[in-house]
């Protein structure tokens, strides 16, 4: 009897555990060109847990890399951010993401085109939409940029990506593309983030 309250009381503790440390995070979803390197930024920040590579936005239930390739699908490659609201806030997610992508360009970043490519922010409340609205307004107001295009688009389903895209920039420091989009696009960010 005594193991059996012993095993129920460390398996409730786990449980709470485990728990307490989910609703630590919260979770935001933007897409800005390549997931491959909105992830690498995303992952660079303070405050952020981790960065995950996937898609949203499309009507193809379980889309492959190879169907959102087409264009067709409606999807756009999104990184789901996982983050401490404690150490990090929304308003300074979006700030992130402005600042490490050109928001003007319509279905494009660098050499990548395509709607899959578009600047999105899947929000999941009203406060998340009236925040991105808000800060698109200001960068608007300041002259920022003379327009934007990124799209404001209430999140309905995240679907993970193949396994080989997570943490590819980490993982493949030597594939061409890293080289020469991936790591340039990083550093930029991150030059004018610690000027911010």
């Amino acid at each position: 009897m005594k193991q059996r309250l012993l095993f129920f009381l460390i398996l409730l503790s786990s449980i709470l555990h485990c728990q307490t440390k989910q609703d630590k995070f919260a979770v935001a979803y933007f897409g800005s060109g390549c997931f491959w390197c909105v992830e690498a930024i995303f992952e660079s920040v303070k405050g952020i847990e981790y960065a995950e590579s996937g898609y949203s936005g499309g009507k193809v239930k379980n889309p492959s890399y190879n169907q959102i390739c087409t264009g067709t699908t409606c999807h756009a490659e999104t990184v789901k951010v996982v983050y401490d609201p404690k150490l990090i806030s929304y308003d300074d997610l979006l700030r992130v993401f402005f600042n490490s992508h050109d928001p003007t360009t319509l279905n494009q970043q660098g050499p990548d085109k395509g709607t899959q490519y578009r600047s999105v922010i899947f929000y999941t409340s009203n406060e998340e939409k009236e925040k991105a609205k808000a800060y698109i307004q200001k960068l608007l107001a300041n002259k920022k940029f003379k327009s934007i295009t990124t799209e404001c688009t209430l999140f309905e389903k995240f679907y993970k990506a193949e396994d080989y895209h997570q943490n590819f920039e980490r993982d493949n420091p030597d594939n061409p593309y890293v080289i020469s989009v991936s790591k340039p696009r990083l550093n930029a960010f991150k030059k004018k983030h610690l000027n911010k």
